[in-house]
């Protein structure tokens, strides 16, 4: 009921602007075309006005040349007469302008007086030139004939045409200011008489809707105030407007529900207790964490330091007993030299280790990816280290039907990676043992394996085997940073490093790279 009476208020409303805008549309139109023509006929009368000018200054420049000779004023009686033709041509196109948007009856005569004064001027030079050239062959004889000619048709015929060509524009411009003026006063009477008719409909309107209104909505809230103190029991009338039907039954339904609802808040009461302690289980896990990071954390500054100052010491101590010996020979600072290079190569080493370990926990490694062949790399990889090695078997295994290995990578954080898994393999291995070099694919990624014979590790190394400065044999030589290197370059392709090692039976190291990698 009430959405009907809300409608039709609406459409009453709706009717009344609509009338008002399509008075206000039509009156712009109006307006727009009227200003439109007003702008015609100004120019129109600024136009004769210019030819005006300009026929005159041509007929003293003819003149002129009748008085002082036929050479006189040429170029300038040629550029007044091409200013004639281009102000004709300009005063006819407006001409027809107006006459194609006012009509011919309003604009009876004006292309037609313009013709009239187009061959009224044209008989005016004629006339002219008729008369300079008599003039030349038989002096003052035409006087009569040149009278006639600036009295009567320049000052009368010229005059007058011109003066009705003005005037004529100047009642147009007159007549549409008059229309506009016009236009806007109906404007301003209807908006007054609309404004005078609709205000009284919108203000009863408005409180009519306000009334149908405010007594259901008084029930309402006498209702939800009486439920929200605790009175379930309450029930709202059912017999409001149907747009307050689907409410009422809502509300009635919660006073209902809020009861059940009641009995079960113990019950979540409970729940939340068990996520509580379930959350502070996870924090206090969470915490120990962050104690287990912490501590490996001040672990690492105490390597990194102990790392540091293994070579510091060294080329320190070189430094300090060739300085305290009196004479030394060439060989021997040779010697010295030579040791605090290598120290400063291995120093130099460990850092770059440590600043790609950093710029990789701060998601900053920036990889030079280009297209690489997975198996050219593998096979160069294999000669390299056949090379290095060449005692031991080094073999490169590339299993079949593998499609294309182009992928977009890094190839020099890619020959690092393996050139770490390599190094280790033949570090922690027999030298007679062989080491295999494998490419396969599986689940849509490419593995790069690198196996070897060695002694293995064991079930409680291995969970560590990616940590830094992890040497499981305290004499080994390096830094133990390699492996945590390579995984960190893995990651940064999307990919990861496994491995599988058991003590007696050698370790396997994979690298798996994703094929939405490729090229």
């Amino acid at each position: 009921m009430y959405k009907k009476k809300l409608f039709l208020f609406g459409l009453l409303s709706g009717a009344v602007l609509l009338v008002a805008l399509a008075g206000v549309a039509l009156s712009a139109h109006i307006t727009r075309a009227n200003l439109q023509q007003s702008m015609i006929a100004q120019s129109l009368l600024t136009e004769h006005q210019q030819l005006s000018s300009i026929s005159y200054r041509l007929f003293k420049q003819l003149t002129d040349e009748l008085i002082f000779g036929r050479n006189a004023n040429q170029a300038l009686v040629r550029k007044k007469q091409e200013l004639i033709d281009q102000s004709l041509r300009v005063i006819r196109e407006l001409e027809l302008r107006q006459r194609e948007a006012l009509g011919p009856d309003l604009t009876q005569g004006s292309v037609e007086d313009t013709d009239e004064l187009e061959k009224l001027l044209t008989e005016i030079i004629v006339e002219f030139r008729a008369i300079i050239d008599l003039n030349d062959a038989t002096p003052l004889r035409q006087q009569e004939r040149l009278q006639r000619l600036l009295e009567v048709t320049i000052d009368n015929q010229f005059r007058e045409a011109i003066n009705a060509a003005v005037t004529r524009q100047s009642r147009m411009v007159a007549a549409t200011n008059a229309r506009i003026d016009t236009l806007n006063t109906a404007l301003m009477w209807f908006t007054i008489l609309l404004a005078t008719l609709a205000g009284p409909f919108i203000v009863f309107g408005c409180v009519w809707l306000f009334n149908q209104l405010y007594q259901p909505l008084t029930v309402i809230q006498t209702g939800t105030q009486v439920i929200a103190s605790g009175d379930y029991h309450f029930r709202l009338p059912e017999n409001l407007d149907s747009e307050f039907h689907s409410l009422v039954q809502s509300l009635n339904q919660l006073a209902a529900r809020l009861a059940e609802h009641e009995l079960q808040q113990e019950q979540q009461h409970q729940q939340l207790q068990f996520e509580v302690e379930q959350r502070t289980r996870e924090l206090t896990e969470a915490n120990h964490q962050l104690t287990l990071q912490d501590a490996r954390r001040k672990q690492f500054m105490a390597d990194v330091s102990h790392e540091l100052r293994t070579p510091l010491t060294i080329i320190r101590g070189e430094a300090q007993v060739t300085l305290r010996q009196p004479q030394l020979d060439e060989q021997t600072y040779r010697q010295t030299l030579q040791v605090i290079l290598d120290q400063s190569v291995n120093l130099s080493r460990l850092v770059d280790d440590l600043l790609l370990l950093a710029r990789a926990e701060m998601s900053q490694l920036k990889l030079n990816c280009s297209s690489v062949d997975l198996v050219t790399l593998l096979q160069q990889q294999a000669r390299d280290w056949q090379r290095l090695h060449p005692a031991r078997h080094i073999d490169c295994v590339i299993a079949p039907n593998l499609g294309s290995t182009l992928l977009q990578a890094d190839e020099q954080r890619l020959q690092q990676v393996i050139a770490i898994l390599m190094d280790n393999a033949t570090r922690y291995s027999p030298t007679q043992t062989p080491v295999t070099l494998q490419l396969g694919k599986a689940d849509g990624r490419f593995m790069i394996q690198v196996i070897d014979q060695g002694e293995g590790i064991s079930t409680q190394d291995l969970p560590h085997i990616f940590e830094r400065f992890v040497r499981f044999k305290p004499k080994t030589e390096g830094t133990g940073l390699g492996l945590a290197i390579a995984r960190v370059i893995a990651i940064a392709h999307q990919g990861d490093i496994r491995v599988t090692s058991a003590p007696g039976q050698g370790s396997t190291f994979t690298l798996v790279l994703p094929e939405t990698l490729l090229s």
